[in-house]
């Protein structure tokens, strides 16, 4: 049964969260920090799968995304900025950790969210979760990082950061598709299911061209999780499952992914795999064997957390 609340942001506004509670008692918590525009009701397959392995599952629209664009907030802006943002994800987690302190608790990020999942692990390495997952992520270049605010600052202060801005969109997106077949939209890049894609394409809430103060937070906030000394402060012990398809741009076609692996085995975390699905685009957890990823984030879920 899924239900819905709201908490005061740390920025603007109200937070809205989804929760999703299992028929029987339940033996952990999964948290979904979801990507960059888009919000939480997209998970509700994923979700109400976990719930039926006994997992409650919690997520929260982040400021200027679904339901959580309320009370001054825009869409796709970071009102405080990035840190503002995680700092709401981790409210959810505190709260909800609050409320279920005897169960296994599971953090998993897509995407956006998770570049702030890892900022999460970074900030907060003693927050109290079992283990994470982190889903469509990537690793870029410094100097491209470093470009790319710069750009994104300039254009900031020319139109202002709260305004969309194409040019930047364009920048950052503009070639995903690159790898597509004959697409169809400009959305082919997230995943094979043509439902799913045109289900997101005609979605007011999705896809939208996000503001520059948005873009520019988010790419400083990929140069903070690949800084050494930040990934250093991780919790050494937390296991942790990079997932991603093969086609996926954002992880570059599972190079990034394998990178940013590796920089979490190079900071000293011990427990850290990796699985890449062949053919398989962006958004693994909506794509066409997503039945088999199910399975797979529930399956190493549960390994670890009940060892």
């Amino acid at each position: 049964m899924r239900t819905d609340e709201f908490y005061a942001s740390k920025g603007v506004g109200q937070i809205h969260v989804c929760r999703w509670m299992p028929d029987e008692p339940p033996v952990a918590v999964l948290q979904i920090v979801h990507g960059i525009a888009e919000y939480v009701e997209r998970y509700d397959e994923f979700a109400n799968y976990m719930n039926r392995q006994g997992f409650i599952v919690v997520a929260e629209d982040h400021m200027g995304h679904g339901k959580s664009i309320n009370g001054g907030g825009i869409q796709g802006y970071f009102h405080g900025g990035w840190f503002t943002a995680v700092d709401d994800s981790y409210e959810l987690l505190r709260r909800t950790k609050a409320e279920f302190p005897e169960l296994p608790y599971v953090l998993l990020g897509h995407s956006m969210g998770s570049f702030m999942t890892r900022t999460l692990l970074c900030k907060y390495p003693d927050c109290g979760i079992s283990a994470a997952v982190i889903c469509g992520t990537g690793w870029q270049p410094e100097p491209v990082l470093d470009t790319g605010v710069a750009i994104c600052s300039v254009v900031c202060n020319r139109i202002g950061e709260q305004a969309a801005s194409d040019r930047l969109q364009n920048l950052v997106f503009s070639n995903y598709n690159k790898r597509v077949e004959h697409p169809q939209t400009a959305f082919d890049w997230i995943c094979r299911d043509r439902k799913v894609v045109s289900d997101y394409v005609a979605d007011p809430l999705c896809g939208f061209t996000a503001t520059g103060g948005l873009l520019r937070e988010m790419l400083g906030g990929i140069r903070f999780i690949q800084q050494p000394k930040n990934l250093a402060a991780m919790n050494k012990q937390l296991p942790v499952f990079f997932i991603a398809g093969g086609d996926d741009p954002v992880g570059s076609y599972g190079n990034g992914v394998r990178k940013a692996a590796a920089a979490f085995q190079k900071a000293g975390m011990q427990d850290v795999n990796c699985t890449i699905y062949p053919l398989g685009r962006h958004e693994i957890l909506n794509e066409i064997n997503r039945q088999e990823v199910y399975a797979d984030v529930s399956g190493w879920c549960k390994s670890k957390i009940f060892k």
